[in-house]
């Protein structure tokens, strides 16, 4: 039986989790920005549309080769580790290995698709497609390395996770990318430095994993199998196999507009349509913090059986998630043109697309973490359906409004899938799982933010235009009367469980 304690503790867990990928997560949207601006100020609108692009195709075919072992990792390993410590090294072992034999099957297939298409086709098309000649043979690296990670994810390695995956690989990429582009690189020597930190980002998650792996594996001397027994077996690829459609899904639904778009219109307005989308992605860094920490809880509470504490749980999450997520798409909404012109001046065309991201962006953050709650419960097949529907929308809404309006289209299009993904993935966990989201509760935390960063916000604009000076006094009031605001309201808003880390360093005693 779920008691208020076993509650606090895991909103303990949550906060202090949330607090470390948090730092991690900004200092990744920071690197993220900055990689932006410089493929935009080093390459201009057309080259760093180019790589973009060629950056989209190795991710969807990431999406495939790592077979959806990553998300299986975090869904079995806190449920091996509270019920059977024995079966940790070969479920480990079987999940790195699936990733590894997929991903060097798919660096043959994706480097023999560009050779062909770049001997075959001139312009935009050929650029991209040697760009992503370059790159094709670091798949395998990725696609072990974002199992491995997972897997220390899964194991409550969160600080292998952070420092790698969210501070390392995002920091060194830039770096690499500004000396090659400034010494006068061609795009394969760029898109190279992007996929090169890979490498050593493997090395060090191997090495983790295995020491994860050994430090909670029985003492006594028990014989440890290094295969997987077959039933095992089949629960991981039943899991698997509707997670790698999900996945590839996924990140169609994050880059194939961008493909969709320099196809149609051109790779200088792919690099426009890209840079918005890099920052709108940049805005995510409170969702992939939270993300992080509640997935594998969500799965070990739903081993368990304590789905009270999972909906619990899910709404504090929920009401974080909104309130510090959303004063970064209010203020990139309200000053598109002065964020997009940081890029370059050709880049302020996509204003209008920016706005129509953010506004999608908010929409979607309403339901909360609500796609970890339906993976971790075990029903992969439903949300790869899900994707399905929203990818489908998605293409056809590129497809028929890109050539009438051009990167708005592609916003509007990309807008409507994440907000019919989040409401059909609403529903199913409603009806499969029993967590509900309260509405009430989300939208007093979007209205904080509304208030205290929207209206300073707007104002400043209509006086001082999209302007830095503009910017600077909306944030400094805006954050003024959120702090205030949140401070009357912590209650409210479950923030009270943050103040609980500045007195004590562990969880209540459940």
């Amino acid at each position: 039986m779920t008691t208020a304690s076993d509650e606090e503790a895991e909103r303990g867990k949550l906060a202090r989790g949330g607090l470390l990928t948090f730092t991690g997560s900004g200092v990744s949207a920071v690197m993220g920005f900055a990689f932006t601006v410089i493929l935009a100020r080093m390459l201009g609108d057309s080259g760093s549309g180019v790589v973009l692009q060629a950056i989209g195709i190795f991710t969807i075919a990431l999406s495939v080769a790592r077979l959806g072992m990553d998300s299986t990792a975090v869904w079995i390993m806190p449920r091996q580790a509270q019920g059977d410590p024995s079966a940790l090294r070969s479920t480990a072992l079987y999940l790195l290995g699936a990733a590894a034999a997929a991903g060097l099957v798919g660096a043959v297939a994706l480097h023999a698709g560009a050779t062909a298409v770049a001997d075959g086709t001139r312009g935009n098309t050929s650029e991209v497609a040697h760009a992503v000649q370059a790159i094709a043979w670091f798949l395998p690296v990725a696609s072990v390395l974002l199992v491995a990670l997972s897997l220390t994810r899964g194991l409550g390695g969160l600080r292998t996770y952070v420092a790698v995956g969210s501070v390392g690989l995002p920091t060194a990429r830039p770096i690499l990318t500004a000396v090659v582009a400034g010494a006068g690189g061609t795009l394969a020597m760029v898109m190279l430095a992007w996929a090169i930190p890979l490498a050593p980002a493997l090395i060090v998650a191997i090495v983790v994993v295995i020491y994860q792996v050994k430090r909670r594996e029985p003492r006594e001397n028990a014989r440890l199998s290094w295969r997987a027994s077959r039933p095992m077996l089949t629960t991981l690829n039943s899991y698997a196999a509707p997670r790698t459609i999900s996945a590839i899904l996924e990140q169609s639904l994050m880059w194939l507009d961008v493909i969709i778009v320099g196809a149609i219109a051109g790779s200088a307005a792919a690099g426009i349509y890209g840079g918005a989308v890099r920052l709108v992605a940049a805005g995510i860094i409170i969702d992939t913090a939270i993300r992080v920490v509640v997935s594998p809880a969500f799965s070990a509470l739903l081993h368990q059986g304590r789905s009270d504490t999972v909906q619990s749980l899910y709404r504090t999450a929920a009401t974080w998630l909104v309130l510090f997520s959303s004063p970064v798409y209010i203020m990139l909404a309200i000053y598109s043109p002065l964020v997009l012109s940081w890029l370059g001046e050709s880049f302020e065309a996509g204003a209008d697309a920016l706005v129509v991201l953010c506004l999608g962006a908010l929409t979607t953050l309403m339901a909360g973490n609500i796609h970890s709650v339906l993976l971790m419960s075990g029903h992969s097949g439903w949300a790869a359906v899900n994707k399905l529907v929203a990818v489908a929308i998605n293409i056809a809404g590129n497809l028929l409004l890109v050539p009438a309006i051009g990167i708005l289209g592609a916003a509007l299009a990309w807008s409507i899938s994440v907000f019919v993904d989040a409401f059909l993935a609403s529903i199913e966990v409603r009806k499969l799982v029993g967590v509900t989201a309260d509405l009430r509760v989300v939208a007093y935390a979007l209205i904080v933010p509304l208030i205290s960063f929207g209206i300073p916000g707007v104002l400043a604009r209509i006086v001082a235009g999209p302007s830095l000076l503009a910017l600077l006094i909306s944030l400094l009031i805006g954050t003024v009367a959120f702090a205030a605001w949140c401070r009357f309201s912590r209650e409210r808003l479950s923030l009270s469980r943050l103040s609980l880390l500045a007195r004590t360093r562990r969880p209540p005693a459940a």
